[in-house]
């Protein structure tokens, strides 16, 4: 059943434009530190891997509850086949262009840092991206990489699949939701411990592996954040925003004393497990409270950027990636390279958006949403909602895809 958009969190927009923000940073960061990537800078150590820890633990988790709360909000307007539909063109499409386009890159510079002996034909880019999409695997000994690959786009199926759960649970849901009324104090406790203990019990057997269906720690955790984005939307849940902006600072405190807590510990430690769980909410909570103060009002220019959230995403590794391998000959301090790399990306991916924006095909392959939908009341109709009351919910505009 289809019912009115209901009014919008304009702190939304601004939480999934902070996100995507922060992940080009840390994407960069990526190519800096020990941890496994694509490729990997000749300075590499393991000096910014402190700071990537600041949200690594939440950052993507914040990405589902967002999305969780745009899908309900899709659903309440369009209904089930409508956000079936809605969803399977906006993130399907996309990822099967991505796979065969624009992820082509990090594979091959992949196999060109780290096995330049599996390179087909004369070792360039165009043998190696007709036996990407032939040959099924490059492996040396029993380390492969399976082809056509993903990549960061894994995101998208996950979201995906979410999405029509939640969908089907909710039209086949006979009774309207109750009313969920907790303490402020049990929106910081609750949420943390199924994470907690999903990273205590869960991921030591069942690690991350972005496999669809081999993941079952990532589907768990990921899964209950949408789930509960979802929910806040609704009555179960109505509460989440209101005590999230009431404690912000005290979820920002236990955030960040946590994450110090965390960076103390040495070598394996059976409170690191925990920590690191609950980690996984107080800074989702910490993100959504402080938004809430921070973005109180629409503006056409917040808009904007969260129309164009989605695109940049699509994009960023791959010119990330691109730009790392054309930066190292020049052979800059990691720092300056590092700072060239953030603001080269961020120029590259906007000006891709602003050109391509208005190109029907490739607009809908990159996940841009050209012009407003049918039905979508203008936006002088819709004043921006008090943060934090139970009633305010973000309308579906606010959190594409």
């Amino acid at each position: 059943m289809n019912t009115a958009p209901l009014p919008r969190l304009p702190f939304l927009d601004g939480l999934r434009v902070a996100a995507f923000a922060l992940l080009i940073p840390y994407h960069v960061g990526m190519y800096y530190v020990t941890w496994d990537w694509h490729v990997k800078s000749p300075a590499a150590s393991t000096a910014l891997e402190p700071f990537m820890q600041l949200s690594s633990p939440w950052r993507l988790g914040l990405l589902f509850l967002i999305a969780g709360a745009a899908c309900q909000g899709l659903f309440a307007r369009r209904g089930l086949l409508g956000t079936l539909q809605d969803r399977s063109l906006r993130l399907l499409l996309p990822l099967l262009f991505g796979m065969v386009v624009l992820v082509t890159p990090q594979a091959y510079y992949e196999v060109l840092t780290q096995a330049p002996e599996l390179l087909p034909g004369d070792g360039g880019y165009l043998d190696f991206w007709r036996a990407y999409l032939h040959v099924g695997r490059f492996c040396r000994g029993t380390d492969c990489m399976i082809v056509p690959t993903w990549n960061h786009l894994w995101f998208l199926p996950y979201l995906w699949l979410y999405a029509c759960l939640g969908a089907v649970a909710a039209a086949c849901a006979r009774r309207p939701l109750p009313t969920l009324a907790l303490p402020a104090w049990a929106w910081l406790l609750l949420p943390a411990l199924p994470l907690a203990l999903l990273r205590l019990f869960v991921f030591p057997q069942h690690p991350s592996t972005h496999n669809f269906v081999q993941d079952l720690y990532n589907h768990l955790q990921y899964g209950g954040l949408f789930a509960l984005g979802w929910a806040s939307r609704t009555p179960l849940a109505a509460g989440l925003w209101a005590a999230v902006l009431r404690l912000r600072w005290v979820a920002l405190g236990m955030s960040l004393a946590g994450w110090a807590l965390l960076m103390s510990l040495d070598g394996p430690h059976a409170a690191a497990p925990l920590l690191r769980g609950a980690l996984g909410w107080w800074g989702i909570a910490a993100a959504c409270g402080w938004a809430q103060r921070a973005f109180t009002r629409e503006s056409p220019g917040l808009r904007r950027a969260a129309a164009a959230v989605f695109c940049l995403y699509i994009l960023h590794q791959s010119v990330i990636v691109v730009l790392s391998q054309w930066l190292k000959p020049l052979g800059l301090p990691w720092g300056l390279e590092a700072l060239l790399l953030i603001v080269l990306t961020f120029a590259i991916c906007a000006a891709a958006y602003l050109a391509l924006r208005r190109v029907p095909g490739l607009a809908l392959l990159l996940g841009i949403q050209r012009g407003a939908r049918r039905g979508d009341a203008p936006q002088a109709a819709r004043p921006a909602a008090r943060p934090g009351t139970a009633s305010s919910s973000p309308d579906s505009r606010a959190l594409r895809p």
